[in-house]
Parts: C-alpha cells; structure tokens; sequence
C-alpha cells in the first residue's frame, strides 16, 4: 500500500495554509482565478516563505496565459501548477522547458458520465486531477460524482492511467477513506470539505480529513 498524496487547497491565509502543513499534507493550493477562494500574487508571496520547504506550493490557474503562469510561479516561489482548463499541451511543455522538474505540472479533467473524457497524453504533466463540474462553478463544488461508475470508466481510461490520479470534488472527512477504497488514486484533493466558510479552513475538518485519507487504501 503506498501512502495517499493530500493536496488542501483554496487557500486564502497563512493561518490556512500552515494548519494544512502542521496536520501532514504534502500539498497546499491557491487559487489565481474568480473565486470566493481567490488569492492575489502578493498575498501568496508573503505566506509561501513561512511555509515548510518540504510542502508543496500549487497555484490554481483558470484561462492562464504562459507569461501570467510563469510569472506568478517566480514571484511565489510556487513548486506546481495546477492548469483547471483545457490547455494546450504547449503550455505544459513550456513550462517544462522554463522551469524543469521542479515544478509538477497537474492538468484537470472533469467527469461526465454522459460525455466520457477525451484527454490526450501529455507527456509533460506529473498528475491528472478528475474533478466534478456544475452549472456555475468548474472547481470547489462540493459536488462528488459517481465514483462507482468512475472507477468503471474514466479511472480505466488508457490515456490516464498511465498519470498519477487525484480524487477531487465533493471530497471531506465523512467520504474521503471510501473515495480512496472505490477509485484507488494516487492523491486526493479537497477544497470546501475541510472549511468553515468559503476562503477560511475548519482546524476539526482538516485533522479529520488527514487521518481519514491516510487510512485509506491508495493505488
């Protein structure tokens, strides 16, 4: 059994941010786009140097040009990106060329049993984040999909499988160990589950969520 990767993310506050790596996560996030969890560069570059070295650093990108990543990347000291939209393969290679294997690179699909996913092989991404949708919102809508039927078909999906997997939406403490026993992913991802309110974090739910997560079955 190998040990579950843990990204916290929307992240709106040092506090936030240091509860997330005081209970054990590997990964914070941050999220650079319309949001009631939306952060500024400045506000992520005075919390990231009081952060552990050891955590991960993500920044959540929607409709992102290269320069806006990049850029924001530098001036954070970021050690990932997550792009939450279609990019093109080109970014994720620019970036690979700018900045090596420093930063991992997580490129998001959204599940939809009427569709199916059509995501291409993207030799340059380190991780896929499969993600439910709604009507108004691409990311953070404490909505879960069928994980069932998903383990039966997008998790079989040849082009994924060969990607480390991430479980998002509508994850939190009560569900996480049954995600992870149905789909068996490589990491979990949850943003509303462990809060409060929007933008601000519950210290209950997320030390509940960690020690749910970690005693569940990973790939």
């Amino acid at each position: 059994m190998s040990r579950i990767w843990i990204k916290i993310c929307g992240n709106t506050s040092l506090a936030d941010a240091q509860l997330a790596a005081d209970a054990g996560a590997d990964a914070v996030g941050f999220v650079f786009a319309p949001s009631p969890r939306c952060v500024t560069l400045t506000q992520v570059a005075e919390i990231v140097p009081h952060l552990p070295a050891a955590i991960e650093k993500i920044g959540v990108f929607v409709d992102a040009s290269f320069d806006e990543i990049a850029s924001t990347v530098e001036a954070c000291s970021l050690t990932g990106v997550q792009l939450h939209f279609d990019a093109p393969a080109e970014l994720s290679a620019r970036l690979r060329r700018q900045f090596g294997k420093r930063l991992r690179i997580l490129r998001v699909v959204h599940y939809d049993a009427e569709r199916g996913v059509h995501f291409g092989d993207d030799p340059n991404s380190d991780a896929v984040l499969v993600d439910s949708r709604t009507a108004k919102a691409t990311g953070g809508t404490g909505v879960a999909y069928d994980w069932i039927e998903a383990s039966k078909t997008i998790f079989q999906a040849p082009a994924l499988r060969k990607q480390h997997l991430v479980v998002a939406g509508g994850l939190s403490p009560a569900n996480v160990a049954e995600a992870i026993a149905t789909l068996r992913p490589w990491g979990v991802d949850v943003v509303s589950g462990v809060e409060a309110a929007p933008g601000t974090k519950s210290h209950d739910k997320v030390r509940a969520f960690m020690a749910n997560a970690r005693g569940g079955v990973s790939q």
